[in-house]
């Protein structure tokens, strides 16, 4: 009976080292995934200090905080070098996508337009939405219309009955070096023209 008693007591413990073995294992494993790229690591709060070529990435879950070594920040998120670690550091923004700096975006989330370093839902006055960038371009405002041109058809201004005239106006300097896209800048319309030219040319 004791004999039985001991292979079963025997048995109980082989269990428990085997499962205490794997959990082991599987905290180290893990551990080891938490700490690529680290020259120090914490086994509960992940990286704590990166080689020098990687970024230290910290986020909260909750109360706690934890560390990962990137090659890259994430969305949301720029890369900060520093002499002793580098960081990535969190985009002010919350509709920020990436950053130059904190408070400096360079692509904004969907539904929101980029002006400026800045992510607006609707882009200020005097400017428009570009969808396909999702930026806000300035507008241009050309000056005043100048007078409408004499009335020509084929280069003449007499001998036929209908003819054209135009007018223009001008683009401002800082539009004009800045590429702005501008409303209409010219203008056509139909004029009747003499019939018949002076000396019967």
């Amino acid at each position: 009976m004791q004999w039985i008693i001991f292979m079963l007591l025997l048995f109980i413990s082989s269990v428990e080292m085997l499962t205490q073995n794997r959990w082991k294992k599987q905290a180290s494993a893990s551990l080891l995934e938490n700490c690529t790229g680290c020259v120090l690591c914490s086994e509960d709060n992940g990286c704590i200090t990166c080689h020098h070529r990687l970024f230290l990435l910290i986020w909260r879950d909750g109360i706690r905080q934890y560390g990962m070594c990137v090659h890259t920040c994430p969305p949301g998120y720029f890369g900060v070098r520093g002499l002793e670690v580098n960081r990535c550091t969190k985009c002010r923004s919350p509709s920020c996508e990436s950053c130059f700096s904190r408070d400096f975006c360079m692509k904004c989330k969907d539904k929101f337009y980029l002006y400026k370093g800045q992510c607006f839902r609707q882009c200020p006055p005097g400017t428009a939405a570009q969808p396909g960038t999702r930026e806000c371009q300035e507008t241009c405002e050309p000056g005043p219309w100048s007078e409408w041109s004499a009335c020509t058809h084929e280069s003449r201004t007499c001998g036929c009955k209908w003819g054209v005239e135009t007018r223009v106006r001008e683009v401002p300097e800082a539009a004009r070096e800045e590429r702005t896209a501008c409303p209409a800048l010219l203008e056509t319309r139909r004029c009747r023209m003499k019939k018949h030219c002076p000396g019967g040319e």
